[in-house]
């Protein structure tokens, strides 16, 4: 919009300037006009001129070259999702110079599509997607490029469609790899040849359920691991409480493992576990293992409630900024950013553990790893 305007009022300047030219002209022809005319014209063109170029600086104030960002957030679910909305709103704030139309989509797709076409007739600068699930998105995001909004894409990821720039975040079945050779690692140091899995899986078709379900399986099945069971939780601590119940009746005295697909999802595993009477932790009778490693996670972990927490970092906001500092400096972004994160344990029978070839170090929680956690 302020381009526009400057634009504008820029060729309202020239068009000012030419009348004056052509005036002048006709005046000396019929010899009524002096040279004293003719430089008041000039003058006046000029001021017309400067009156323009002040106008269109005033729009550029009024403006602030703010950039306008549509961020169409999964919902509320976990302390995950709270860190990851709390770290876009500190980005993208005013003081920052942006302007941020948020939208929580209370993990409802057809909301989250219907946020994205709001954001389009808005005309925002860009769209920050993190997808409810990751299938459906290519008409919307076709509009989209047909409006000449750039898309990013962070956390969890789209399948069905490649229009966006770049997708920001992290390598799910890289975590779920991660978490069964831990696994794999720990049963060894510990002596525990059965081991009996129960799973709390993410909200169904969400990238990062996907992604955590078939890495840890790969390591299940390459080590003959019994899989009992796998249900959704839907990434709630509610969810997680609930299926972990159902569990337990259907279950009982046969596992020793649970894995939750996030934090929120293994709190509610252990109240339920608690409730039954079932110890699980560092020497429990249930080796409990959960992703995102957030700051009460870290404290369950360091507590020995948890046996390991594997990181997924929520605070891709500073992340997605450089992309858009580098989409508007001209440069062309990576289409796949990847942020650091990290292995959590409390016990350091273990220094590290191998992921597709590669050696990874565990991170044995302390206070102040604790203190400094999102």
């Amino acid at each position: 919009m302020k381009k526009k305007l400057v634009s504008v009022l820029m060729c309202m300047a020239m068009g000012a300037t030419l009348l004056a030219g052509c005036g002048s002209e006709e005046a000396a022809d019929s010899s009524n006009t002096t040279a004293a005319d003719a430089a008041d014209a000039d003058t006046a063109a000029d001021s017309e001129a400067a009156d323009a170029s002040d106008a269109a600086d005033a729009a550029d104030a009024a403006d602030g070259d703010v950039i306008k960002i549509g961020f169409a957030q999964v919902g509320h679910e976990s302390d995950w999702r709270t860190a990851s909305t709390n770290s876009a709103q500190s980005i993208f704030s005013a003081e920052n110079g942006y302007d941020l139309q948020f939208v929580d989509c209370d993990q409802d797709s057809a909301v989250q599509l219907e946020a994205v076409r709001g954001f389009i007739e808005q005309d925002v600068d860009y769209i920050i997607i993190d997808p409810i699930v990751s299938t459906g998105w290519d008409t919307v995001l076709t509009e989209c490029e047909e409006a000449g909004i750039p898309v990013i894409v962070i956390d969890r990821t789209i399948d069905d469609s490649d229009k966006y720039i770049s997708w920001v975040g992290s390598n799910f079945k890289n975590e779920g790899l991660a978490a069964g050779e831990w696994l794999k690692a720990y049963t060894d140091a510990k002596g525990i040849s059965d081991v009996n899995v129960l799973v709390i899986e993410g909200t169904t078709g969400a990238s990062a359920q996907i992604g955590r379900t078939d890495g840890f399986k790969e390591i299940a099945d390459a080590n003959g691991w019994n899989i009992l069971d796998s249900q959704t939780g839907d990434f709630t601590q509610a969810g997680g409480q609930e299926v972990m119940e159902s569990y337990i009746k259907s279950y009982e005295g046969q596992f020793n493992v649970v894995v939750c697909q996030n934090d929120n999802e293994a709190f509610g595993a252990m109240d339920a576990m608690k409730a039954a009477g079932i110890s699980y932790g560092v020497d429990g009778d249930v080796i409990l293992i959960s992703f995102d490693a957030c700051t009460a996670g870290l404290e369950y972990v360091m507590s020995g409630d948890i046996n390991a927490d594997f990181e997924c970092n929520p605070l891709a906001a500073p992340f997605v900024e450089d992309v858009i500092q580098q989409l508007e400096s001209g440069s062309t972004p990576d289409k796949e950013v990847y942020m650091v994160e990290h292995w959590y344990v409390n016990e350091d029978i273990l220094s590290s553990i191998t992921v597709n070839g590669e050696e990874q170090e565990l991170t044995v929680v302390t206070q102040e790893i604790v203190d400094a956690q999102y």
